[in-house]
């Protein structure tokens, strides 16, 4: 399957990329790896005439809405995340209606139409910085309030108003499964997403990004970690650490994220051979590109 999808790939002039949260075997047949914002930036930069973006939806639209005239596909158009659709423009609406000196901040995990409402996009790795970068002293942050809370705390001077949407993979972790954890590995780190819930995050050593997380068990001299974020961060780690002797523990209900866990290898390699899952650019393109490009110019600074 592997020596078919280089073959593939070559004939049809495609780069894959995919997230850490795609199951192992897919990451292994990709051309990159990365979270969000790596994978946004990096379409950017890329001299193909087709991408692939093994994700999910808001995703590979992000991808096409940078890379308008590049042929973008899906190898399972099904895959969609359920924070990327928890808000409504009325909600949206009544806050600018109420709000002077505000910014509009859509977390990437959202869908074309939801960014075409905001100003500015970020991603859990750059959010912090984003915002603060940002002249307006309020901030909407939508959809999701774990990660918008966390932004608040560590930029203080700003007045971030919360929605109440949340990822639900990571808002279910549990924090008596955690303090277990804690209490059978006392010299482990615990490292979390911004997306877990406040109290889980209170019991985190270190609190990052997908790609964040990854560099810090990289760096650490620990030899033990729980780490609370999606299971499919362990393959790009364990790859980086090889003969480290570190070990990774996730809490006992595994956080397995089902759509990203339905891309598999067998639906890339169809997705290479018929062409499958093209990504139509979405008919409010412009106002969605902009908050996604004023994202990569702050996030530059």
């Amino acid at each position: 399957m592997a020596r078919r999808i280089e073959k593939l790939k070559r004939e049809r002039d495609a780069v894959v990329l995919a997230h850490y949260y795609v199951p192992a075997e897919t990451q292994a047949l990709a051309d990159y790896v990365g979270d969000s914002f790596y994978l946004a930036r990096l379409a950017k930069t890329l001299e193909c005439e087709t991408i692939v973006i093994c994700g999910v939806s808001f995703m590979a639209e992000s991808v096409k809405l940078l890379n308008p005239s590049r042929r973008v596909l899906m190898p399972d158009p099904s895959a969609d995340c359920p924070m990327a659709h928890m808000v409504s423009r009325e909600d949206v609406d009544v806050v600018r209606e109420k709000t002077d000196d505000l910014a509009v901040v859509a977390y990437v995990n959202t869908t074309a139409e939801i960014k075409s409402w905001s100003d500015v996009c970020v991603t859990s790795s750059n959010a912090v910085k984003v915002v603060r970068e940002l002249p307006e002293r309020n901030i909407l942050f939508i959809p999701d309030a774990n990660l918008g809370r966390y932004v608040a705390e560590q930029v203080p001077e700003k007045n971030v108003i919360l929605n109440p949407g949340h990822c639900p993979i990571h808002d279910r972790i549990a924090l008596a499964e955690v303090r277990l954890l804690k209490a059978e590995h006392p010299a482990a780190e615990v490292l979390a997403h911004p997306e877990c819930g406040r109290e889980v995050l209170a019991e985190a050593d270190f609190i990052g990004s997908t790609k964040q997380i990854i560099d810090r068990i990289v760096e650490s001299d620990a030899k033990e970690f729980i780490v609370l974020t999606v299971v499919g961060v362990a393959a790009e780690i364990e790859r980086l650490t090889e003969g480290q002797g570190k070990r990774v523990i996730f809490p006992k209900t595994t956080p397995v994220c089902p759509d990203m866990d339905s891309i598999t290898p067998e639906k890339l390699l169809s997705c290479l051979e018929n062409l499958s899952g093209e990504v139509a650019l979405p008919a409010n393109s412009e106002q969605a590109n902009a908050p996604l490009e004023r994202m990569l110019e702050l996030a530059a600074r």
